[in-house]
């Protein structure tokens, strides 16, 4: 049975997919995203001190959930921050807007892991299930 939110990764070759799930396509999209930045920094190190607000737009949900990945991604990489925990507050058709929680980069305190580089748009996908919704991304490490 599938956990009511969450995520997990899947094998693609010399990358890594994210498969995320929630009960709708925001909470699906926040688990995608913690999914993607826990493969360089381990979430559960992570105190939710601080936030960052991140907003991305594109013409399809898939589109969005490409830049909604990359924009976090961005957060994380330039500003240094270390996420605990992704939310979505906003969702629609052409916008995410939402908040990384967690603090400034440690690496003396914080499990390193790979560098993301980016979201790929290789065979993303937002689908409806009986229970939400479910996201796969490919992410270039």
């Amino acid at each position: 049975m599938t956990p009511p939110a969450g995520y997990d990764y899947f094998d693609v070759e010399a990358d890594v997919g994210v498969r995320a799930w929630g009960h709708d396509a925001a909470e699906a999209f926040a688990h995608a995203a913690l999914g993607a930045l826990a493969l360089g920094v381990v979430p559960d190190d992570v105190e939710p001190l601080e936030t960052r607000d991140v907003r991305a737009q594109a013409a399809t949900l898939e589109d969005l959930l490409v830049a909604w990945i990359n924009e976090c991604v961005y957060v994380h990489e330039i500003e240094g921050f270390a996420v605990h925990r992704v939310t979505v507050s906003r969702l629609t058709g052409d916008v995410a807007h939402g908040v990384l929680h967690g603090e400034p980069l440690d690496p003396t305190r914080h499990r390193l892991g790979t560098v993301v580089k980016a979201a790929t748009h290789h065979h993303v996908s937002v689908n409806a299930t009986a229970t939400g919704c479910e996201v796969r991304v490919i992410v270039d490490i």
